[in-house]
């Protein structure tokens, strides 16, 4: 077998660097050498000749992907938001169980023929044993975050890839995933490798409170303005005080290095409370940070108490009424009949758009800015027999002008300067036998739509400094929240490439305008909670969620459910959980929804701050400083109960 020069020198660095010789060895850092190391001599592989990869069979991947709490649903949510972040940088998003097992993918179009030559694809094994240093299998070793950058991976034919990954653990501490974005890109970039590790700790917390929702749960932090955010501490334990698991975050603050110190403990013996007192405080006033020390170093700590899962607390009395949604039943429904819950236009949508699935009439889809177009197009590519085929989605808003046209119809080697030397593809053959989506069409210039035009009516495209027809068969999808017709008017959009494009348009409705609002929040929010089977949210809260006018549509809404879920105590959102900007306000800026409390607690807390504000002249520090609490959490109250200074 033919070995080049490449493959030799790297070989060569491999072995001088774990004999711990030669010139060029000094960069190569010791995490890196100690990999190499365990390649080498613990799983004799050979960076020269490289094994075939190890990919478990469908069954088997299966099993993998539904084992420990849905760990691959909650997974999900963060999976797609962190590929957002970096969306368009050519990455893949990977997840592996705690035997290397890729289990979930969510990849980016420019890096999909990479992930395919080199195995990053779901079922592949990519332990250390199997891929040699990579950013998943040595993850799994050294259970830290890590990149792997080109030439430190082990096997020459990964050089080529930049791997950041970062440990998942369950709430035990025992690793059980690992996180990982790679790429082909040339810079160890410490941005993404932070993305990563963010991102892990997002699921892991997720997770740990999926599986202890059965036991009650100390959150705390040295500051009260950071209780349920990412750097909270978490302790779930029994009603008889006795702990059960623990976060990173609660070891770290706590200088514990091994959850091991914690388990089997009373939560007395830990921190100056006694048990009694905290179950009344979970059942009571889970919301409200209480002051408490730590027994070993005095130190003092912010808490709340959340009880365990409103499914399983037997016959307690909850105060305030608060609906449980469970997920809506899309489970059985085909993909584009589970984009709407009620709503007559977009059923009608759907309708028309099932019985065009399989002719060759374009699409437009029309709609507001959020209101899902994307989502829409690409749940009809799903429905459609290509749907095992390429799906391209092209922003034709998000692309400079001058690579529009490079993107689109691709180019030759040498075509251009500052080409790239192997020459592209370009997007439409990229689409070839699947769909092309062409978002925001509305911006592409008008030099190109006439070569757009031609691709569309002879199937053919020439690309950049070519001569030669490339023959293509794709479905065209094209999406804008601009009025096309008005900008035929103007002259900036071609009458014929308009006709061409509009076999038929689809208007998504504004989702202040859906009649299905109040079930498609549901859907959302149980989305956003990661899988979780229920999620509580008080009937005031929903009815102000209902009432907005979402200017921002669909997207607006998933942002703020999701900070909703990440704030909420015990597992309900209620009104003060709501930004400020979605409270609907007469002439005089006061909310129209009822916020003022119920509860006897509440109303007797709610006249002591506004008594105390009062004798104060409205000095909200003063007021802080004397209740005790921080002045954040001082305007949380005010905010809770509607209290306003006088005008």
């Amino acid at each position: 077998m033919h070995i080049d020069n490449n493959t030799r020198t790297h070989c060569s660095l491999v072995n001088a660097a774990v004999r711990g010789n030669g010139n060029n060895t000094s960069t190569v850092n010791k995490q890196i050498i100690r990999s190499w190391r365990r390649c080498l001599h613990d799983h004799i592989l050979n960076p020269e000749h490289q094994p075939d990869p190890i990919v478990v069979d469908r069954a088997d991947l299966k099993e993998r992907q539904e084992k420990y709490c849905n760990l691959s649903g909650i997974a999900r949510v963060e999976m797609t938001n962190l590929y957002q972040q970096v969306a368009g940088s050519g990455h893949s998003i990977l997840l592996t169980d705690s035997e290397g097992v890729v289990v979930n993918y969510v990849g980016d179009p420019m890096f999909t023929s990479t992930a395919a030559k080199t195995s990053l694809q779901l079922g592949t094994v990519w332990t250390e044993q199997a891929q040699g240093t990579n950013g998943m299998g040595t993850c799994l070793i050294e259970k830290r975050p890590l990149t792997i950058h080109q030439n430190e991976h082990f096997f020459s034919k990964n050089t080529h890839l930049t791997c950041s990954a970062a440990p998942i653990f369950d709430p035990t501490g025992e690793l059980i995933a690992v996180l990982d974005a790679s790429s082909k890109s040339r810079l160890a970039q410490q941005h993404t490798m932070v993305l990563v590790n963010m991102s892990a700790q997002l699921i892991e917390n997720r997770l740990f409170l999926c599986s202890m929702r059965n036991n009650y749960n100390l959150r705390f932090h040295s500051r009260p303005e950071f209780i349920s955010t990412l750097g909270e501490g978490v302790i779930a334990f029994k009603g008889d005080g006795c702990i059960q698991a623990a976060n990173r975050s609660a070891l770290f603050q706590l200088d514990i290095t091994d959850i091991k110190e914690l388990l089997g403990l009373r939560i007395e013996e830990l921190f100056d409370i006694r048990t009694n007192s905290i179950l009344n405080n979970a059942h009571n006033q889970a919301t409200l940070p209480i002051a408490l020390r730590d027994t070993k170093n005095g130190r003092r700590f912010y808490a709340c108490f959340q009880p365990p899962n409103i499914e399983h607390a037997g016959n307690r009395k909850v105060h305030r009424q608060t609906r449980l949604f469970s997920r809506p039943d899309t489970e059985d429904k085909p993909i584009l009949d589970s984009l709407e819950f009620g709503d007559s236009r977009m059923h009608r949508n759907i309708e028309r758009a099932k019985k065009l699935l399989e002719r060759d009439i374009p699409f437009i889809v029309l709609g507001e800015t959020g209101t899902g177009k994307d989502v829409f197009t690409k749940a009809v590519h799903k429905s459609s027999s290509r749907a095992n085929k390429p799906f391209i989605a092209v922003n034709c808003a998000s692309l400079p002008e001058s690579l529009i046209e490079s993107e689109l119809f691709g180019y030759l080697p040498g075509a251009f300067t500052g080409a790239n030397k192997e020459g592209s593809r370009g997007k439409i053959v990229q689409a070839d036998q699947g769909t092309l989506f062409l978002d925001e069409i509305g911006d592409m210039p008008l030099h190109l739509q006439a070569r757009l035009l031609r691709v569309l009516e002879e199937r053919e495209v020439i690309p950049l400094g070519g001569e030669v027809p490339i023959k293509v068969d794709i479905r065209l999808i094209s999406a804008t929240h601009k009025n096309l017709p008005l900008l035929v008017n103007e002259g900036s959009f071609r009458v014929d490439l308009y006709y061409r494009l509009n076999g038929i348009s689809l208007q998504l409705p504004p989702l202040r305008d859906r009649e299905d609002r109040r079930t498609l929040i549901q859907h959302l929010l149980h989305q956003e909670a990661g899988g979780a089977n229920q999620i509580g949210i008080e009937d005031t809260a929903m009815d102000v969620l209902d009432n907005y006018d979402w200017p921002g549509n669909i997207r607006q809404l998933r942002n703020i459910l999701r900070t909703l879920v990440g704030l909420c105590d015990n597992a309900t959102i209620r009104i003060e959980d709501l930004p400020d900007e979605i409270f609907n306000t007469d002439e005089d800026g006061k909310p129209l929804q009822p916020t003022r409390p119920t509860n006897p607690l509440e109303i007797a807390e709610r006249d002591t701050i506004l008594r105390e504000l009062e004798a104060a002249h409205w000095n909200v520090t003063k007021v802080a400083l004397k209740l005790h609490i921080s002045r954040n959490t001082m305007y949380r109250k005010m905010k809770q109960f509607t209290i306003r200074p006088p005008r």
